[in-house]
């Protein structure tokens, strides 16, 4: 489902170059549930960036579905993470001036569903994560985890092949990270989404299928 070929990030100021990637090569397989774990400033979030096609490789090759995306346009970019892509965030990353509901359907925006659809999927995605009766309330009326229930809906309302999980569990504490992991865990056996998620917790990263490890922006395991 993901491939990535000899991928290297550079990043550089006009005296500072930083190596943050150093010759990564992984291949996340169709369903799988993989974990990439590290020290902080090992490059985990910078891969997960470039899988999730927000940042590009300084060098490499980055395949999702068989499919490079190295010369795509922005614009096909764009297009192609909003179809195929999903992501949840550790600091939730909602809209406090919309409601839960409005919150869930903004990735529909920008395909050509209409209002009627967009609001039947985002319900769906809501019930799905156990927040049917919220959807009218603001994020700033829901706990941690119920903010992080409402940000995983709004990764799965375009029902994507992949969502990319960047440490889901690391503002809550511990009973809260077991149900948001619990809900992921669902998703990938139930839907077979791809999951790729960034922890720092290795409790949760064994209850993957895989786990890699980052040093200094190499794949050490």
């Amino acid at each position: 489902m993901i491939q990535l070929q000899n991928i290297e990030k550079v990043y550089r100021t006009s005296t500072v170059e930083t190596l943050a990637l150093n010759n990564v090569n992984l291949t996340v397989e169709k369903g799988e549930f993989l974990s990439i774990m590290g020290p902080s400033g090992c490059g985990k979030s910078t891969l997960l960036n470039i899988m999730g096609l927000l940042d590009a490789p300084s060098k490499g090759d980055v395949k999702i579905g068989n499919e490079s995306t190295t010369q795509l346009s922005d614009k096909q970019m764009a297009h192609f993470r909003n179809k195929k892509l999903g992501f949840i965030f550790q600091s939730y990353h909602l809209i406090n001036d919309l409601k839960v509901l409005d919150n869930v359907e903004l990735p529909l925006l920008y395909r050509t569903s209409s209002a009627r659809e967009r609001t039947q999927l985002a319900k769906a995605a809501l019930e799905k994560v156990g927040l049917s009766n919220r959807m009218k309330h603001f994020p700033t009326q829901l706990s941690g985890g119920q903010k992080q229930r409402v940000a995983i809906a709004r990764a799965i309302v375009g029902e994507p092949e992949i969502i990319l999980a960047d440490e889901p569990t690391g503002n809550l504490d511990s009973a809260m990270g077991n149900e948001i992991m619990e809900i992921l865990l669902q998703l990938n056996n139930t839907e077979k989404t791809t999951i790729v998620m960034v922890t720092h917790d290795e409790n949760m990263a064994r209850k993957t299928h895989r786990l890699v490890r980052l040093f200094d922006g190499t794949q050490v395991s």
